[in-house]
């Protein structure tokens, strides 16, 4: 029988399908031939790809995940890849063991959960979660409005979304320990702390020898290991992750949640209207302020996998994420980064996520996670059980800027009772900081603007030093220095920036230095660096906010002596006298350079102990002045001089004694601060207590720790004005420096380089995204 041949009508129609399926199967051939190219390693390796899953509805969407890849993958690659395995646990902790042990290959977890695999189970990082802010979250504390603050948190019922997670523990406990509000000592654990400073507590993944801390969970409860879901960092658990710890507020079960900032950013009206943020401050704030109202940043999710997995793992992630992920060819087909179809919250991967960043398989886990982090974690105790008590953690290491610091600190080691001290060297206050954010020393105490680059790279202040006659309390009775006392946030008697002239120089005022050779004590000294360019961009002009004060020094100044500047500033700089001629410590911000600090400005002004003049103008601290022109003589380095000899140079233009300083200076300065890591302040606060009271039993020893004239210096460790030591950790180092102080600093490093905060800029997570 024959066939009638098709109208014409129908044929064209024939003709267009037949086109369209032409491109269709071009189009397919191509993102064939990428998948080839990309699975074609794993083809070879026959590798599976097993999810660890933790509900059942991640199984579920772990399984769709495998259905869309069945339906797109080329045959080529289907029977060895294409099936991606879904295995169930029920908690992250037995996802990473089971990874461990081969039985499952991938899952995203907690930057806390992360340190845990790479550190003890010696996993690998993968990948990282990145989200529309960046690789970071903020750390949260929700409450009822009006209820709390975070001072009073003491004996509140307390939700978390995770132990040892970034956001509902290690930020929040390590906020609340460096503010002494929980005080953890070195004969307990951690856990026990927290079950006596909380009344009651959820937190998931905390373990079975924490009841207390369990106590508000809801999660089923089973003899069967894999059917109890009860306090663990599960799906299963209602309060687990941060939508459960939240969850567990707004049902009333807890007081206080703390979690991450993702989970409130889309807060409904009616949850904005009941809850606040708890800020550092004490104060409260909107739940939409949480970018300015929060305990601290850091990383997010992150992709972890066994190192012999890693680059299959990588591959693996690279072909979902083309295919599903935000800009995936085949996204209608399934959401990588979405959950509501299966009826949950942040499955498999956070659905805020916008993509994955891969990380090479040698990072090491303080790139990935960042220094500040890392610290944290250590100093929480993270890698394992006797971590705390190791010899790393039982010493404390004081970060000492010259040699002359160095024998001095190591006398004060042979001079006290109390937990070893052991002096490490730095080579200026700034790489003191440095070396305190490594990890390679634990504190240092700080002058005024090197305060405020400190606080900038996160470190926190634990004492400041009294320069009263007497350390006083806040009802003005006197104390003795064997104890840190509180100080009030009206802040410490400060003392001012001068600038000292010979009194034969008539000619010299403070409006005509250009020109003129200077001597400063160190660079980013307050009363020789900050204080002074509010006084030099006035005569000249320009605005402190688009300047940068280094560059206008170099300029204005003829030459001079700044420690740790370059060019004309360090013209004039000694070194040390052995050697003397030399370059290797030659204008060094340390004492190896003569002329560094107050009593170095003042011998630069004096001249050499030839007698060459060398400056015309010094800027120093008023405190020291007397005591070191009297002491010139004794030092061996002048004679003859008397405080008749110098001068002060007034804002005015005018002249004044030298003891005229409370009218006639350049500004007040505040005290020096005693600063560290967050985390380990309350045992730099018992060592500083401890040190006192032993030194305090020795009135009549040679060693004075507030006394320094030795080797012909002065200043080393403490201020030799100090009194005593005062208690600020319970104040910000923003309030320490008062806000005059401070925004002049800001203004001033936002247009000057300054390779230290450069340095404190490069970690994972800062106060801005990279």
């Amino acid at each position: 029988m024959l066939l009638a041949p098709a109208s014409s009508s129908v044929y064209s129609r024939k003709r267009k399908f037949v086109k369209m399926d032409s491109r269709r199967k071009a189009g397919m051939g191509f993102l064939t031939s990428l998948l080839l190219l990309t699975f074609l390693p794993l083809h070879s390796s026959g590798k599976k790809v097993r999810w660890c899953t933790l509900s059942e509805m991640e199984q579920r969407k772990c399984s769709d995940l495998s259905r869309a890849l069945l339906a797109i993958l080329p045959p080529a690659v289907l029977n060895s890849f294409a099936r991606v395995s879904c295995v169930r646990t029920h908690s992250t902790q037995d996802c990473i063991s089971k990874i461990q042990a081969n039985k499952a290959d991938i899952v995203s977890l907690d930057a806390g959960d992360v340190y845990t695999a790479v550190k003890l189970y010696n996993l690998a990082v993968v990948a990282k979660e990145i989200s529309e802010e960046g690789s970071c979250v903020l750390a949260v504390a929700v409450t009822r409005r009006g209820s709390l603050d975070i001072q009073r948190l003491k004996g509140v019922r307390s939700c978390h979304n995770g132990a040892k997670w970034t956001s509902g523990w290690n930020i929040p406990v390590g906020f609340l320990l460096s503010k002494n509000y929980i005080h953890w000592d070195e004969e307990q654990s951690l856990i026990r702390a927290l079950s006596e400073y909380f009344n009651a507590s959820c937190i998931p993944g905390v373990g079975v020898a924490a009841p207390q801390l369990c106590a508000l969970c809801q999660g089923q409860k089973s003899y069967i290991r894999d059917k109890n879901y009860f306090c663990e960092s599960s799906h299963n658990e209602p309060f687990s992750d941060s939508e459960g710890a939240f969850r567990c507020l707004t049902s009333g079960v807890g007081d206080v949640a703390f979690l991450d900032h993702i989970t409130i950013a889309n807060a409904t009206d009616t949850e904005q209207a009941e809850y606040e943020l708890l800020c550092p401050d004490g104060s409260t704030a909107n739940l939409t302020a949480y970018s300015n109202c929060n305990l601290g940043r850091g990383p997010g999710k992150a992709v972890i996998s066994r190192h012999s997995f890693h680059k299959i793992a990588k591959k693996f992630l690279t072909i979902i994420q083309n295919l599903f992920g935000q800009k995936g060819k085949a996204r209608t087909r399934f959401n990588l980064f979405m959950s509501a179809a299966f009826r949950g919250q942040n499955l498999l991967l956070r659905d805020t996520t916008q993509s994955l960043q891969l990380v090479e398989e040698q990072s090491d886990i303080t790139e990935i996670l960042g220094r500040d982090y890392v610290a944290l974690l250590k100093g929480l105790g993270h890698e394992g059980k006797n971590s705390r008590s190791s010899l790393d953690n039982s010493i404390l290491r004081w970060c000492c800027i010259s040699a002359a610091e160095l024998r001095k600190c190591e006398e004060w080691a042979l001079n006290i009772q109390s937990d070893p001290l052991v002096c490490v060297r730095g080579f200026s206050q700034s790489s003191c900081i440095e070396m305190i954010k490594r990890n390679e020393a634990d504190v240092v105490s700080l002058d005024a603007t090197h305060v405020y680059i400190a606080g900038f790279c996160g470190l926190v202040p634990v004492a400041a030093e009294y320069w009263g006659k007497e350390c006083l309390l806040d009802s003005g009775r006197a104390v003795g220095v064997e104890k840190l006392i509180h100080v009030s946030e009206k802040g410490l008697p400060p003392v001012y920036s001068v600038a000292v002239t010979k009194k034969l120089a008539k000619h010299v005022n403070i409006h005509n230095l250009g020109g003129r050779r200077s001597c400063h004590s160190h660079l980013y000294s307050p009363a020789g660096w900050l204080l002074l360019s509010k006084h030099v961009l006035g005569d000249l002009g320009i605005d402190n906010s688009s300047c940068d004060i280094n560059s206008v020094y170099q300029h204005y100044f003829w030459k001079g002596c700044m420690p740790g500047a370059e060019g004309n500033l360090c013209k004039v700089c000694l070194g040390k006298e052995e050697t003397a001629g030399k370059d290797n410590s030659r204008c060094v911000a340390n004492h190896d350079e003569r002329y560094y600090g107050n009593l170095g400005a003042l011998r630069c002004l004096v001249g050499d102990p030839d007698g060459k003049s060398l400056g015309d103008v010094a800027f120093m601290e008023h405190y020291s002045l007397l005591h070191n022109i009297k002491n010139l003589e004794r030092l061996g380095w002048a004679t003859g001089y008397s405080d008749s000899d110098f001068e002060l140079l007034c804002p005015d233009g005018s002249r004044a004694p030298v003891t005229d300083w409370l009218n006639c200076n350049l500004g007040p300065i505040p005290s020096n601060v005693v600063m560290t890591r967050p985390v380990i302040t309350s045992r730099i606060h018992d060592f500083l207590v401890k040190s006192q009271e032993t030194l305090d039993l020795k009135p009549d020893s040679k060693f004075q720790l507030f006394e320094s004239y030795v080797d012909g210096e002065a200043d080393l460790l403490f201020k030799d004005v100090t009194s005593c030591l005062v208690h600020t950790n319970h104040l910000s180092y923003r309030t320490l420096l008062g806000e005059q102080f401070y925004q002049l600093a800001e203004s001033v490093f936002n247009c000057t380089h300054a390779g230290i905060l450069e340095f404190c800029n490069q970690d994972v997570c800062t106060s801005s995204e990279k």
